[in-house]
């Protein structure tokens, strides 16, 4: 009666959990074991990266129930993906760069920053919280 052989989903759990378990430890033993430079990026990359691929594999494939779908399905994901890495990369450059081929951003962080503190200060004196402020609005209270 049944279409097909249902997989062990508490075998999958715990190769899930034994997955996450070595993406925890992987950026935890270059520390230890006092990695620098390129050996720890591909470590630490590798740990949290490949298996989180492994791990989005194995959560896809059978609690998403993908691997016994139809045929077009995995294609549908792959596509969606696929767009959403175009979407991504072809605005990143807008979001990440100060400027463009077009276009420069109209300030740096350092100038949005000291402008959010002006806008703060000036938010401050416009409504009485500061002390300077304050007593020359009860002097004027008073008479």
């Amino acid at each position: 009666m049944s279409g097909h052989k249902h997989p062990s989903y508490l075998k999958i759990y715990f190769t899930l959990l034994i997955l996450f378990i070595v993406s925890v430890l992987g950026p935890e033993m270059a520390h230890v074991l006092g990695l620098e430079g390129v050996p720890r990026a591909l470590l630490v990359l590798s740990t949290a990266f490949g298996i989180a691929i492994w791990k989005a594999y194995l959560v896809c494939a059978y609690f998403m129930h993908l691997k016994v779908e139809k045929i077009y399905a995995p294609y549908i994901l792959l596509a969606c993906l696929s767009l959403l890495f175009v979407f991504f990369f072809g605005t990143a450059t807008d979001a990440m760069f100060a400027n463009g081929h077009n276009w420069v951003k109209k300030y740096s962080e350092d100038e949005a920053l000291a402008e959010v503190i002006a806008r703060d200060e000036h938010h401050e004196d416009d409504h009485g919280h500061s002390e300077s402020h304050d007593d020359s609005h009860n002097e004027e209270r008073s008479h």
